[in-house]
C-alpha cells in the first residue's frame, strides 16, 4: 500500500507538507488581508455586476421589446446564455459526486472550486428565463405548481419546460447542501484558527458546532455518500431535461433524439473547460501549485479531450441523421447552419469544440498551465457558439420562406451577458476570500494514510 501511495503522491500532493502545512497554506488567502490583485479582479467583476443590474432595470422598465427578438427567432441570446450556464455547473457536480463515488483521489483538490462553480453558474442562468417573462413580479409565481386563483388554471405538466424548473432547482438545492455539507469541517478549522470575535462567531455559527469526533465524521461520510448518490442521476438529467426543450419540438434540427447525450457530453465539456480557465489562475495567484499540480490540470485536460471528441462525433453523427432521413427540411436546416449566413459561428464551433482538443493528444499541452489556460477559453468560446448555433440557425428560417429572418442581439441582451459574467466572478472571488478553496480535511486524509 505505502508503495502505491508513493507512487501517486506526486500526482496529488506536491513537496513533503505536514498536515499543519496544509491548514497554514489554505487558510493563509482567508486569514490575511485582500492582495491587490484580489481587490483589482473583485472591482471588475462588480462593474460587470452593476451593467447586470442597470441593463435587467431597463429591460424591466422598457420591456422585452429592447431584445432583437422577432416573430421567429423567438429565443436568441436569452435561451444561449441560459444553456450555456447551466451547463457550466456541470463539471462540478461532476467531479463531487460521481468521482466520490468511484474513490478517484485526484478530485479532492479541485472539489471546492468546481462545487462552488456550479452555484455560482446555475444562479446566472436563472436570471435568463425568470426575466424573459418580462414583467417579472407577476409571472415568476406561473412557472410553480400552483393552481391558478382566477380558475384553479394549473402549470402544463407536459411542457419540457416546466421540467426545466423542477431539474434545474433540484439540481440547485443538492449542489448548495453538497457544497456547504463538505465545508463545514474546514470551516471548523478556520474557526478554531479565528483571532478576532466577529470571524470566531461567524465561522462558529456556519461550522454548525462541528467538534471533529468520531461520530461526527461517521454521520458526514454518510450524508456526503448519500448526497452523491442524489446528485450523480442529477448530472444526467438536468441538461437532458434542457436538451428535451428543444428535442421535443417539431423544429428541424431540434428534433432529434441525439440531443440528450450530446447535451451531457457538452456541459461535462464546457464545465470542465471552465473549471481548468478557474484553477490555472488560483494555483497561480493563491500559490496553491503544491496541491493543484500538474497532474490534477493533465487528468482534466484529457477529460475535456474525451468529451470534446464525444461532442464531434454527435456533430458529425447530426448530419448523418438529416441526409439518411430523406426529410428535405432537415436536410437544408443543417446545411444552412455550414453554410448560410451563420456559417462562421458554425465554424467557430467546429473549429473549438472539435479541432482544438484534439492537441491534447500530446502530453506538452496538457501539463503546460499557460496553454491550458488559453485552451480553456477556447473551449467556452466553442460551446457558447454551439449553442447559438443550435437555436438561432434552427429557428431565422422555418418553413415558409416569407418569415425568414435574421438576429442580432442588442446592446441590451450583450450587457446582461456580461453582467451575469460579473455576477459570477464577483461570487468566486468573495468564495475564494473568505472560504477555503480547496477541501483541506480531504487533503489531510491523504497524508494521514501515508503515515
Amino acid at each position: 500500500m505505502h508503495q502505491i501511495d508513493s507512487k501517486i503522491r506526486p500526482r496529488l500532493i506536491q513537496g513533503d507538507k505536514s498536515i499543519t502545512d496544509v491548514s497554514n497554506d489554505i487558510c493563509r488567502p482567508i486569514e490575511n488581508k485582500a492582495t491587490a490583485a484580489w481587490k483589482l479582479g473583485f472591482g471588475i467583476s462588480l462593474l460587470f455586476l452593476a451593467l447586470l443590474g442597470g441593463t435587467l432595470f431597463w429591460t424591466t422598465w422598457t420591456g422585452i421589446g429592447v431584445w432583437h427578438l422577432n416573430n421567429t427567432v423567438m429565443w436568441g441570446w436569452d435561451i444561449t446564455n441560459f444553456v450555456f450556464w447551466v451547463g457550466i455547473g456541470h463539471a462540478g457536480t461532476l467531479i463531487s459526486a460521481i468521482l466520490l463515488l468511484f474513490r478517484q483521489k485526484w478530485r479532492m483538490s479541485i472539489n471546492r472550486s468546481a462545487e462552488a462553480m456550479t452555484i455560482f453558474a446555475v444562479m446566472c442562468a436563472a436570471v435568463f428565463p425568470l426575466f424573459h417573462m418580462g414583467r417579472i413580479w407577476v409571472g415568476m409565481y406561473w412557472v410553480l405548481p400552483l393552481p391558478n386563483a382566477f380558475g384553479s388554471l394549473w402549470v402544463n405538466f407536459n411542457s419540457p419546460l416546466l421540467w426545466d424548473v423542477f431539474a434545474i432547482t433540484t439540481y440547485f438545492t443538492v449542489s448548495l447542501l453538497f457544497w456547504y455539507l463538505g465545508m463545514i469541517p474546514d470551516i471548523a478549522t478556520v474557526r478554531d484558527r479565528a483571532k478576532t470575535k466577529s470571524r470566531k462567531f461567524w465561522y462558529g455559527f456556519f461550522s454548525m458546532g462541528w467538534n471533529g469526533s468520531a461520530r461526527s465524521w461517521h454521520r458526514y461520510e454518510i450524508v456526503s455518500l448519500i448526497l452523491a448518490g442524489i446528485s450523480t442521476p442529477l448530472v444526467l438529467s438536468v441538461h437532458t431535461i434542457v436538451s428535451m426543450d428543444f428535442a421535443t419540438s417539431v423544429v428541424p434540427g431540434w428534433h432529434t433524439t441525439i440531443f440528450p447525450p450530446y447535451f451531457v457530453a457538452g456541459a461535462i465539456f464546457s464545465g470542465f473547460g471552465m473549471v481548468l480557465t478557474l484553477l490555472v489562475i488560483a494555483r497561480k495567484v493563491m500559490n496553491y501549485e503544491d496541491y493543484i499540480t500538474i497532474g490534477h490540470l493533465e487528468a482534466m485536460a484529457k477529460v475535456v479531450m474525451l468529451t470534446g471528441t464525444l461532442v464531434g462525433i454527435a456533430y458529425l453523427t447530426e448530419f448523418f441523421i438529416a441526409a439518411y432521413s430523406g426529410v428535405v427540411y432537415e436536410q437544408y436546416a443543417f446545411i444552412n447552419r455550414a453554410t448560410g449566413p451563420y456559417w462562421w459561428a458554425y465554424a467557430t464551433m467546429m473549429s473549438c469544440n472539435l479541432l482544438a482538443p484534439q492537441v491534447f493528444w500530446f502530453k506538452w499541452c496538457r501539463t503546460t498551465p499557460w496553454f491550458l489556460f488559453m485552451m480553456s477559453i477556447i473551449v467556452n468560446i466553442g460551446m457558447w457558439f454551439e449553442r447559438f448555433v443550435i437555436i438561432v440557425t434552427s429557428l431565422h428560417r422555418e418553413y415558409l420562406p416569407s418569415r425568414w429572418a435574421m438576429y442580432v442581439p442588442s446592446w441590451v441582451e450583450v450587457g446582461i451577458f456580461l453582467g451575469t459574467m460579473g455576477l459570477f466572478f464577483t461570487c468566486f472571488f468573495l468564495f475564494a476570500k473568505f472560504l477555503p478553496v480547496i477541501n483541506m480535511s480531504e487533503v489531510k486524509s491523504i497524508l494521514k494514510s501515508r503515515e
